[in-house]
């Protein structure tokens, strides 16, 4: 009898009337399910742009998912990647950096389930087959959102609102992560291509999200002479901030027009639809996954938000879309090193930590052809040059 079970079994299995998976991992959309873990929920600026690009990927594939949200930079995230193994799911997602070391031990402890985890820098070294790390030249975005931001500086200064000597800009951090650094720094190269003469302040707050936090280090930024704010912070609380002090603001990760409607000018993010749709896509046909996948503006994974036309500078739409061509094409360089000085020097060479160790040893030159290539040799960003122009308020946060 169990010997025509067999059989049974494996003439159905043969005429496709049995589902399998087979060594290369390949799963029907039946039996897919993805995991995606959350450091803070919809609240969070950030986190909400992870989770409506999740429902968009796996709702778009047909897929089960399952999200769970406000999992610390800590055990709770190991828990949670074992949770979602023991619930089915074949491939799991992290968003916070903080993540990385809980990602990686549940990955070693399930070959079976591929774990990918956004803004990590480890998956290169690890060498596991089922760790992945990903992110996007956001700097791109960044450097665009500064663009319009320049441009509205211009205005401010042509109109006599302030003068060329009192262009100064400021941007709250979260904290001292090259990450932040890459961010701020591309933000200001972008004013700067609009207004030369622009200085930038930056104040950190130590944390992913506090409102708190965000909005007197905003309200600090502002007491302090700078005439328009961006951020790397996830929080309404520097939109807040300048919204009540009428001071025009670039915010991250999503239109903050809504609590902002007279001082909102733009917003740069990454969408992460299309790394999510590429992953789980590979998981669905036995494909390996890129052990370093980083999107571009050309695959749609960086984006910015509709121009606030009722505060952005005359023509700023239009800019940003030359400018934009330009990065696309390649005859613009963000990290141009002629575009900027360290120490009243410019840049001919730096090795980078590309290669985390825990001293952070510089390992990798990084520039090249008179540009610093920015998420070349991994996904994650790796700028953590402090350059000339801009000065710290703090930097108690790394």
């Amino acid at each position: 009898m169990k010997k025509f079970l067999a059989i049974l079994l494996a003439s159905l299995m043969v005429l496709g009337l049995v589902g399998c998976s087979n060594s290369n991992g390949n799963e029907s959309n039946d039996t897919l399910k993805a995991g995606f873990i959350f450091l803070h929920d919809e609240n969070s600026t950030y986190d909400l742009n992870f989770i409506n690009a999740a429902k968009e990927a796996c709702e778009a594939l047909g897929i089960e998912y399952v999200l769970k949200t406000n999992i610390p930079e800590g055990q709770e995230c190991y828990d949670a990647a074992m949770e979602l193994v023991d619930e089915g799911c074949n491939v799991i997602f992290a968003d916070s950096f903080g993540h990385e070391d809980f990602m990686i031990q549940a990955a070693k402890e399930n070959p079976d389930v591929q774990f990918c985890h956004a803004t990590g820098t480890k998956a290169h070294t690890e060498g596991l087959d089922n760790y992945h790390n990903a992110f996007a030249s956001i700097y791109e975005g960044r450097f665009l959102a500064g663009v319009a931001a320049g441009m509205k500086l211009q205005e401010m200064i042509d109109n006599g609102t302030i003068t060329v000597d009192q262009a100064k800009i400021g941007y709250v951090g979260a904290f001292t992560y090259a990450e932040v650094i890459s961010g701020y720094t591309s933000f200001f190269l972008g004013v700067r291509y609009i207004v030369p003469e622009a200085t930038m302040e930056v104040t950190f707050t130590g944390s992913w999200y506090d409102e708190t936090a965000e909005k007197e280090g905003a309200n600090k930024l502002i007491q302090n002479g700078c005439v328009l704010i961006s951020q790397h912070a996830d929080s309404m609380g520097a939109p807040t901030a300048c919204e009540t002090a009428g001071v025009p603001n670039v915010s991250y990760n999503g239109s903050t027009q809504d609590v902002a409607p007279n001082t909102f000018i733009v917003s740069s993010r990454i969408d992460w639809a299309p790394y999510f749709t590429y992953a789980i896509e590979c998981v669905r046909d036995g494909k390996a996954i890129d052990t370093d996948w980083t999107g571009t503006i050309a695959t749609g994974s960086v984006k910015l938000t509709d121009v606030n036309a009722n505060v952005a500078a005359a023509g700023t739409a239009e800019k940003l879309a030359e400018v934009q061509a330009m990065l696309e094409d390649g005859s613009l360089e963000v990290f141009d090193a002629s575009t900027f000085t360290v120490g009243g020097q410019n840049l001919s060479s730096y090795m980078a930590d590309v290669d985390t160790d825990a001293a952070y040893t510089p390992d990798t030159e990084v520039i090249e052809n008179g540009a610093f290539h920015e998420s070349k040799f991994r996904s994650a960003p790796y700028f953590d040059i402090q350059i000339d122009g801009i000065t710290l308020l703090d930097t108690n946060f790394g």
